[in-house]
């Protein structure tokens, strides 16, 4: 019997080769453009987003040949797969990353010894990982961070107070290091004391940006306003992450913060990854009021979702038939490539143009949405994100998200204000049927009467947010009731969110 023939792996043709040689060196338009903070922003006002998308998606074909002829564990994963260079398979936690060891995963088969930095993640949807990164690839997202936060909350002197979580974590010590690119940083943690303490010591002569987890900023809200802390008399504002954040909840947040903007990354890939601008918060908000935007743009979807912009010279972002966001991160600093990565978030992207176009549709004008001073828009491309697909549950055929939940409880601002956390789950009667059940953690004494007014009022909300919710609420009133359990700060499963770094959604 004949030996199998070996499998090759894929190399470029000769067209792919000319468009690496008219993309350039490596990384240099990068490079070029990032050099400092105005030739960033004046390259993404004067870059076309048709050059913009095909030197992205270039980028991301050499970032897959390179890892192919660097990366050990990659080159045996193709190999395995048997994958030609037109269907380059999707990677994961599963089937890449618990496969091969982390050095297996680096460039050259091993981790520098040297300006090696490694980062956990929170293990959020399981076990926590560790990730490697040289200080090469930390530096490039640090700059991106900076370049992003100067462009949402301007060049004056501010103090940054990062509340997010510190030690092994990836956000916590980097978003440190980014904003000192911008400004004064305390790098106080999620300590509610120390940051009230900073607050005190400076005074109101200073403005300060506070980094934090959503939920965390709004403890910070709600116990200011307990603790009589006069919050009011400073100049605040806000860089949340983490998680995902209703408009529900930026309002309530823009009670106590001049602006309120969110940042997009995950510890698989990078911190980092997109932020929010005016304009994509000025379209979120118009698809929310306007039934006919959100239509156009993310089709029939309960769910509003974030809405970003990101750099497409350091990311590549396809969604596969799933509509999941997969991304290749092309820059050649990486220690561990991402090609094709799939961290099994929801979403959806779209080009600049391709926005501008289907906003003009709707008799909407994307340059009067978050008019600038500068005489042209930041055209990158968007990045919407409704978030993991592991925390949905599903009742009777309805799928209920966290962000359904979120919403429903921030339109009642009773109820937000006295909820800390929440979580979703589906309860099993012993004869077998489901129903949905909420749980909340709250900072008052539960009781009956406080419970029938959370179901009430989530019912009430839920059954106009959710079309597949309210479809199967005609059919089965009776088995959509929400269970709905309250629990004291820190009891039942919330047990464990104080030692956690983000927050429980589903049990």
């Amino acid at each position: 019997m004949k030996d199998q023939k070996k499998f090759e792996l894929p190399k470029p043709s000769w067209w792919e080769r000319l468009q690496f040689i008219a993309l350039g060196p490596r990384d240099l338009l990068l490079g070029l453009i990032c050099l400092n903070y105005d030739t960033f922003i004046s390259g993404f006002e004067l870059l076309c987003p048709g050059y913009l998308a095909w030197s992205s998606k270039t980028r991301a074909r050499r970032a897959f040949y390179r890892a192919l002829a660097n990366v050990p564990a990659y080159a045996q994963f193709i190999s395995d797969q048997k994958s030609s260079d037109k269907s380059i398979p999707e990677t994961d936690k599963n089937s890449y990353i618990k496969i091969f060891s982390a050095e297996a995963r680096c460039a050259g088969g091993h981790i520098p010894i040297k300006d090696t930095m490694i980062d956990e993640s929170s293990g959020s949807t399981g076990t926590p990982y560790n990730w490697v990164r040289t200080a090469a690839e930390r530096h490039d997202s640090h700059l991106f961070i900076s370049y992003f936060a100067k462009y949402c909350f301007g060049s004056q002197p501010w103090i940054t107070i990062n509340a997010f979580s510190m030690g092994a974590w990836a956000t916590g010590l980097n978003m440190g290091l980014a904003l000192q690119r911008n400004s004064i940083v305390k790098n106080t943690g999620p300590d509610l004391a120390k940051i009230f303490h900073t607050l005190t010591f400076f005074g109101t002569k200073y403005p300060y940006l506070i980094l934090g987890y959503p939920p965390f900023l709004k403890q910070l809200i709600d116990v200011a306003e307990k603790e009589e802390f006069p919050l009011h008399q400073y100049h605040l504002t806000a860089l949340v992450g983490g998680e995902g954040m209703s408009e529900g909840l930026r309002d309530y947040l823009l009670q106590r913060f001049e602006k309120v903007y969110s940042g997009y990354g995950a510890t698989d890939l990078e911190i980092g990854i997109a932020g929010e601008t005016p304009l994509s918060v000025a379209i979120r908000r118009l698809a929310r009021d306007n039934k006919q935007v959100r239509h156009k743009i993310f089709g029939d979807d309960s769910r509003l979702p974030m809405m970003f912009q990101y750099n497409p010279l350091m990311h590549y972002i396809e969604v596969n038939d799933n509509r999941e966001l997969i991304f290749t991160i092309t820059r050649s600093s990486l220690l561990s490539p991402r090609i094709r990565y799939n961290v099994h978030d929801e979403g959806g992207v779209m080009r600049y143009d391709e926005m501008e176009k289907t906003l003009s549709t709707l008799g909407q004008s994307i340059d009067s949405l978050a008019p600038n001073d500068r005489k042209r828009p930041l055209r990158m491309p968007f990045l919407w994100v409704y978030g993991r697909r592991d925390f949905t549950i599903s009742v009777m055929g309805a799928n209920i998200y966290p962000e359904d939940l979120e919403q429903s409880l921030y339109a009642n601002p009773d109820l937000a204000r006295i909820t800390r956390s929440f979580c979703q789950s589906v309860s099993e009667a012993p004869n077998g049927g489901v129903r949905p059940k909420f749980l909340f953690e709250i900072e008052i004494e539960p009781d009956e009467q406080l419970k029938q007014r959370f179901s009430e009022s989530i019912l009430q909300h839920l059954l106009k947010l959710n079309a597949d919710f309210r479809e199967a609420w005609h059919e089965y009133p009776e088995t959509l009731v929400p269970e709905i359990e309250l629990y004291s700060v820190g009891q039942g499963p919330f047990k464990e969110n104080s030692g956690r770094i983000k927050q429980i959604r589903v049990l």
